[in-house]
């Protein structure tokens, strides 16, 4: 019986390919944008997951709060890696905005003071050159590492080591390149000059730093560190707001939590398009039903159960919802690796999101398809040879 259901209820969707099409739309949308959301959300998600990871293992960032009296110097750095033993190196970050020039070519950017551990708290590498030393603290050398986008302002097409550039007229001789970085979080990392805090202290006119970054000893220890540098800080400056401390966990973890509960959120949003889709499918199933007295009456008239007319109708319902599920299966997967592809984040396709899209679509038509389907099988056949 369920062969026969079948046969007939794919010649009727042929006979009206325009009708089932028009029917389907509304599934093909819905299962389309619930599949392309929450895959883009997901390469979203592993964007930000990369770039927080890029900023160095195990990471920690300790931000003074002015409005508390909390203000930090570069010798802090060193004393907070002397009372919180978990932590394993630490630098401070001093940092300005500077006008850098070089022959006639002069361009805006950042000047971050700090100290050799910087490099690789932070994650970077070097693309050729030197970075500083402890003696370039020591002796405030003149000495600066730059990032990618200020050797393409400055230096097109040519070599910057060993060359001389002023940052706000401080002569400064670039000893090392690093590697691009790219952006995060709309920060560029690569437009960057990077000095002795030292020298930084002089170019940008303050002792004060702007922030310490730490690396703990593990992943196991971060939370304990994060604990215990709130509790100096707190203490040195006799308050509980001192300083923001923030760890590269807790900083995914926060991350994590909003861009999934974003995608849930525009999920459910476009899952409203599937409740629309089924309800399209009742109103043209319930359009057929009366188009198709005749034929009901005749079939139940030569013996046809109620079971089988019932099953019908719930078949072909569950037709035109499964093949619009699977068009718009395959119009939100090519959808979303377009536009993720477009913004520069790792496409993929949400395998589960697929397969419960497709059993959602599959539901929504049987269900909208019960009242059409029942109100067919309870059809009189006498009323119904007479209506057609």
């Amino acid at each position: 019986m369920l062969r026969e259901s079948l046969r007939m209820a794919w010649r009727s969707l042929v006979a009206g390919k325009l009708r089932a099409f028009l029917t389907m739309l509304g599934i093909i949308i819905g299962v389309g944008a619930v599949i392309a959301l929450i895959s883009i959300g997901q390469a979203a998600t592993s964007s930000v997951t990369s770039q927080v990871q890029a900023l160095g293992s195990n990471l920690i960032t300790v931000t003074p709060i002015r409005s508390s009296g909390a203000v930090l110097y570069p010798q802090d750095a060193q004393w907070l890696k002397q009372v919180v033993p978990q932590i394993s190196q630490d630098a401070p970050l001093l940092t300005g905005s500077v006008t850098a020039l070089y022959g006639s070519k002069t361009y805006t950017t950042t000047v971050m003071g700090t100290t050799p551990p910087s490099l690789k708290i932070q994650g970077r590498t070097l693309a050729e050159g030197r970075y500083l030393v402890p003696s370039d603290i020591t002796f405030r050398r003149r000495v600066a590492v730059i990032g990618q986008t200020v050797v393409q302002n400055l230096f097109p097409g040519q070599n910057p080591l060993g060359q001389t550039i002023e940052a706000n007229g401080t002569p400064l001789v670039v000893v090392g390149v690093l590697k691009a970085s790219g952006g995060a979080f709309g920060a560029n990392q690569d437009d960057v000059i990077l000095t002795p805090v030292t020298t930084a202290e002089e170019i940008v006119n303050t002792t004060q730093i702007s922030a310490i970054i730490a690396e703990a000893r593990s992943s196991s220890v971060a939370p304990l560190a994060v604990a215990q540098i709130e509790a100096v800080m707190n203490h040195r400056f006799q308050n509980q707001n001192a300083a923001n401390v923030l760890s590269q966990d807790q900083i995914l973890s926060t991350l994590s939590t909003i861009t999934s509960t974003l995608t849930l959120m525009l999920g459910g949003i476009a899952g409203i398009s599937l409740l629309v889709g089924g309800i399209g499918i009742m109103n043209i199933m319930l359009v057929t039903v009366t188009e198709r007295t005749r034929e009901i009456g005749l079939r139940k008239a030569i013996g046809a159960k109620r079971s089988a007319i019932l099953l019908q109708f719930l078949v072909e319902s569950s037709i035109l919802s499964l093949i619009g599920g699977a068009i718009g299966a395959l119009l939100g997967s090519g959808g979303a690796s377009i536009l993720s592809h477009a913004l520069g984040w790792q496409s993929g396709v949400n395998g589960p999101a697929v397969i419960l899209a497709l059993v959602f679509s599959l539901a929504v038509g049987m269900v909208f398809g019960i009242w059409p389907a029942m109100r067919a099988s309870r059809l009189d056949p006498i009323e119904a040879l007479r209506q057609g």
